[in-house]
C-alpha cells in the first residue's frame, strides 16, 4: 500500500469526486494500478491507473480531472511544486477515487458562542 499526500485545499474536491487525478514527479511509481493508497485526512484511495506522462502532453482534460480550471493553471502549480525539472525524475499521471467504505468523514467545526 502506498501513500499519497495532498494539500488540504484538495480534500473537498476529492471527497466530491471533482479531483480524480494527480500529476506526480517520481523516480518510479510509488503506487500501482489496482492498489490502494492511504491519504492522511482523507482515508484510502483506490488507484485506477498509473501512467507515465510528459509535461508537454498534459491536456485540458488532465487539468479538469486534477481539479484545475485550465491547463495553464495546472502547469503553473506543478512548476511551483516541482521547480527542478533536471532531476532525472519522470512525470506520472495517477487516476484514483476515494474509497467510499474507508474514508475519513469531514469533521464539522462547532462555533463557540
Amino acid at each position: 500500500m502506498g501513500l499519497l499526500l495532498f494539500k488540504k485545499v484538495f480534500f473537498d474536491p476529492i471527497r466530491l469526486g471533482q479531483k480524480r487525478l494527480t500529476i506526480r514527479r517520481w523516480n518510479r511509481p510509488r503506487v500501482a494500478t489496482g492498489s490502494r493508497a492511504f491519504c492522511p485526512g482523507l482515508g484510502y484511495l483506490n488507484i485506477e491507473s498509473v501512467e507515465p506522462a510528459s509535461f508537454e502532453d498534459l491536456s485540458d482534460d488532465d487539468a479538469r480531472s486534477d481539479g484545475f480550471e485550465s491547463l495553464g493553471e495546472l502547469k503553473r502549480a506543478l512548476l511551483l511544486i516541482y521547480p527542478d525539472n533536471t532531476d532525472g525524475k519522470c512525470w506520472w499521471r495517477v487516476r484514483f477515487n476515494l474509497d467510499a467504505k474507508r474514508h475519513v468523514k469531514k469533521r464539522s467545526v462547532k462555533k463557540k458562542d
